[in-house]
Formats: C-alpha cells, sequence, structure tokens
C-alpha cells in the first residue's frame, strides 16, 4: 500500500481547492481497485460523501435530476426513473452486480477507467495508464477492445452501461470547479483517445460532477436495451444497444441510439439517428441504420468478431424498439 493523505469536505468550495496529485473518491468501486492495482498512485484522496449530491428529483421542464452521489440501485429503483425512463433502469440493471450498484455513484459511473487488461497490468505498455509507453492491446489478445473511436495510441473499450443509455437519452452533465459551474451533453463529455488517451473526459482540475439532468422524453414501451455479453450477469458488453424510438401511427417521428461495448466512448451517430426519422420501420432500413452507426469501424486480430456480431445487435433491439417489446428474448419481426 502506497501512502496517501485523506480529507472528507463537507463543501463542494473545500473539495475543489486540491494539491496535485488527487483523486476523488464517491462510491470507490473503480478507484480502490486501481489502486490495489497499483495502477492509480494518488497522493491524497478527497471524500465527496460528505456532500449533498444524492438526491433524484423532478424538473420544472418535466425532466429529472441525478445526483452525482446517487447510488447506481437507488437510481435504477427511483419510481420517477422506472416511470420515465425504463430505458436507463435497464441499462444500469444490466452492469455489474448488485453489491456494486449498491456502491457504486452516478457521477463516479461517468468517471470510471477503462477495463481493458493491459490498463490493468502496470508490466504492461498502455498510453493510457503511462503516456509514450505504447499499446499492448494493438496485436495482443484484443477481443474485447473497441472497433469505433480507435486510434494508434488507443483501442481500449468504454466501459458503462448507464452511459449508454444517458447517451441515448441525450443527458447533460452538471460541473462545478474553480472556474464556475458548466453544463455539457453526455454525448461530448467523454474523450476519442487521438493522441492523448489518457484524459478519459472534459473535466477540468477540481472539476466535480454535480447531477446529471434528463430532459423530458417519453418512448412508452418504444425502448430497449440489448447487451450480448459472456455471461449473464457481472460481464462487460461485448456490444450493447440502447435504442428509444417515438412513434406515431407506425412512424418513427424520432429516433435516439447509442452502443457500448464496441466504442472508446459511448458510440453515437447523428446521421444514424436521423435516417429512422419519418419512416416505417423495416429491416431494410434498420441495416442501413446499422451500416451508418459502425461507418469507420477498424478491427484488431481478436476483435473483428464484434464487426459481425454488431449489426445483427442493432437490427434486434431496433426491432424490439419498434415493436414495444423491450428486452424481449422471443420477439418476432412484425414488418
Amino acid at each position: 500500500m502506497r501512502q496517501f493523505s485523506y480529507s472528507r469536505p463537507n463543501t463542494l468550495d473545500a473539495a475543489q481547492r486540491i494539491p496535485e496529485h488527487t483523486r476523488y473518491l464517491a462510491g470507490g468501486t473503480n478507484l480502490i481497485d486501481l489502486m490495489k492495482s497499483d495502477v492509480e498512485r494518488p497522493k491524497h484522496v478527497v471524500d465527496l460523501n460528505a456532500l449533498s449530491m444524492s438526491q433524484i428529483e423532478e424538473r420544472p421542464d418535466g425532466g429529472l435530476r441525478l445526483g452525482a452521489l446517487a447510488t447506481n440501485a437507488d437510481t435504477a429503483a427511483h419510481p420517477l426513473v422506472r416511470e420515465r425512463y425504463p430505458l436507463l433502469a435497464s441499462a444500469i440493471l444490466a452492469g455489474a452486480s448488485p453489491q456494486i450498484r449498491n456502491r457504486a455513484t452516478n457521477g463516479g459511473n461517468l468517471n470510471q477507467r477503462t477495463r481493458c487488461h493491459y490498463f490493468y497490468d502496470p508490466d504492461m505498455a498502455c498510453n493510457k495508464r503511462s503516456p509514450g509507453t505504447g499499446c499492448s492491446a494493438k496485436g495482443g489478445r484484443n477481443r474485447i477492445m473497441a472497433i469505433l473511436g480507435t486510434s494508434e495510441s488507443c483501442i481500449a473499450t468504454f466501459p458503462s452501461d448507464m452511459c449508454v443509455a444517458l447517451a441515448a437519452l441525450n443527458a447533460t452533465v452538471n460541473l462545478t470547479g474553480p472556474e464556475g459551474e458548466r453544463t455539457v451533453l453526455l454525448r461530448d463529455y467523454h474523450r476519442l483517445p487521438q493522441d492523448t488517451p489518457w484524459q478519459d473526459n472534459i473535466l477540468r482540475t477540481g472539476e466535480i460532477v454535480t447531477s446529471i439532468d434528463l430532459p423530458p422524453l417519453s418512448f412508452a414501451s418504444h425502448h430497449t436495451y440489448l447487451k450480448i455479453r459472456d455471461r449473464q450477469s457481472f460481464a462487460f458488453a461485448i456490444v450493447s444497444v440502447a435504442a428509444g424510438l417515438q412513434m406515431e401511427d407506425n412512424t418513427i417521428r424520432k429516433a435516439f441510439i447509442a452502443m457500448g461495448g464496441v466504442g472508446t466512448k459511448p458510440w453515437c451517430v447523428p446521421e444514424a439517428e436521423a435516417l429512422l426519422e419519418g419512416k416505417t420501420p423495416s429491416l431494410s432500413l434498420f441495416h442501413g441504420v446499422a451500416e451508418r452507426l459502425l461507418q469507420g469501424a477498424v478491427t484488431d486480430r481478436d476483435n473483428a468478431a464484434k464487426l459481425k456480431q454488431a449489426p445483427r445487435v442493432i437490427i434486434r433491439a431496433l426491432s424490439q424498439a419498434a415493436a414495444g417489446t423491450p428486452q424481449s428474448q422471443t420477439q418476432k419481426n412484425t414488418f
């Protein structure tokens, strides 16, 4: 165990006045693992749990505000989330285990780091962990690695289920820091690796996620979160799709899609969503959407299977959403 100092401030101002090499602690389900693996080596840890950021409350516009310190379990079980945003509840319940969901927080979920096994091994080259050392995943055992948004520096997959649903829902993230408050779209919150893969997101020094806002969207039953993984629980996605459709007289008026398991961040393509709008659901339409979502995919050794699996998952998820049969395991195409 490496030595570090610890503080538990009770105001946001105090939490933002941090020394160098500080990490924030919420549920600890990611940070503590990384410290045990000697990947994270903070000199100071700031515990945020004394701050009042765990509320889940309605917004004046009919949307919902999720506190950053609300646990994943409490969020998925909240009556307003289950009633208005079942897509989000489904995605959260598809992730991790009940024990982890009881500790993990919404803000921590946004800021979790990749589960790439090379990143977790300090003896392996990893640009995300040690800039400039290389990427052992390229040409290595990379079945779980990303095929979209990758670069020469990094092909690590973004691991969250919750963030995929938040991206599909067009959520916004509220931040506060030494330079004041700001709000960013969840779709813009995470960075592509490019030449700086160690920069996972757009957070500035001392900046803290305070809450997440969900817009007033209504899909009725026309939504699904479909996750393909190696086992039924406590496994990360090989391919996942969050889809929500606003339907009217068997016509798709508005479409929202995000993918997980395939990208270096939650993967959204507005042009693919636009292809669905004003159209009648059909398999040929969904095939075209899948092609657009996967445009630019690059495979490397072991992860080529994702490029074959992903279109099937996209088509099945859109079929479920259009038919109003979320998470159905036996749903048949009716168009």
